[in-house]
């Protein structure tokens, strides 16, 4: 529907109200009636969403990218507090349980940006002709949409605690980035419709299940408890289909785990991929930021984080 008609008089509709956003103010967003206004079909009749799940698709991989850029921006910040702020005598970057945190958020931020982007390449391959990388992205999309987004509120307000007071303050940025992140999770299908999409996915496309099982396999081979984790997760994906659904959100996030600590052990730094499986593959996941083991390298996975952000 253009904005303007063919002889250039403007198209019939009404802007009812712009509403009054937690975030995204620059990005506008109205509620709109059309009234005799003259558009195009696009796609044949009924078939609305079928005819832009492809754009839809697209836009999915743009919230998980995006996401996890709004991490890597969180934890540069947090550094960068943390090299400069002095308390107690000393630099919060020389606090250990400072350095705990920032390496357990720095490790969030790099499991999301290196899944993001192996979602990014499997969308080149599949337009390119690759049908395994078609049937990749077909699960792998929603399962990083949800999982990517829905850690990033929890990942904000820690960065912006980092700063401390500081953090809380307009100025420091740090709240624009805090009211963004649960945009992302909402945009084009919130968490339970991802859910859902990948329960769909293993019913319809089964060969979406193989490739996603094939690309964890590759790093399961490598590292036991990685090994372990995705048995585990293959043995509750089979039992009780009654209650499939309503475990749903369990299930994906550990098949997000999995994926991510596949291509951690595969591609990522060796103390950022240890810190990984230590933590989110064992042991009683689900703990806030900055609970990562005794004897994790913060310093190494800081530095790094530090030298890439």
């Amino acid at each position: 529907m253009p904005r303007r008609l063919p002889d250039g008089e403007l198209n019939r509709f009404r802007l009812q109200r712009l509403k009054d956003k937690l975030g995204n103010r620059s990005n506008a967003s109205s509620e709109i009636e059309f009234d005799g206004a003259w558009a195009r079909l696009v796609g044949e009749e009924g078939a609305g969403v079928r005819t832009i799940i492809e754009m839809i698709n697209h836009t999915r991989l743009d919230c998980a990218s995006g996401s996890a850029t709004g991490m890597r921006h969180g934890v540069a910040q947090a550094i960068n507090h943390a090299d400069h702020r002095s308390t107690f005598g000393r630099l919060l970057i020389d606090a250990p349980l400072m350095q705990n945190v920032l390496a357990d958020l720095a490790v969030e931020s790099e499991a999301a940006t290196i899944s993001s982007l192996r979602l990014a390449r499997a969308y080149d391959e599949a337009i390119a002709g690759d049908d395994e990388a078609q049937a990749f992205k077909r699960i792998a999309n929603a399962v990083l949409k949800y999982w990517i987004c829905k850690r990033g509120p929890s990942h904000a307000v820690e960065c912006l605690e980092c700063l401390g007071g500081n953090g809380y303050v307009e100025e420091s940025g740090m709240p624009r980035l805090y009211r963004e992140t649960p945009l992302a999770s909402i945009w084009e299908g919130s968490g339970n419709v991802q859910c859902l999409d990948v329960l769909r996915a293993m019913v319809k496309n089964p060969d979406s299940v193989e490739a996603f099982a094939n690309e964890v396999g590759e790093g399961a081979v490598l590292e036991p408890r990685l090994d372990r984790f995705a048995a585990e997760l293959r043995d509750d994906l089979q039992t009780d289909p009654a209650t499939l659904e309503s475990r749903a959100r369990s299930l994906v996030e550990r098949m997000a785990l999995a994926l991510q600590g596949s291509l951690l052990v595969r591609f990522g730094d060796e103390a950022v991929a240890e810190a990984f499986c230590a933590s989110r593959l064992e042991g009683d996941w689900g703990h806030a930021f900055g609970t990562l083991p005794a004897g994790t390298d913060f310093t190494r996975i800081v530095d790094r984080h530090r030298a890439t952000a």
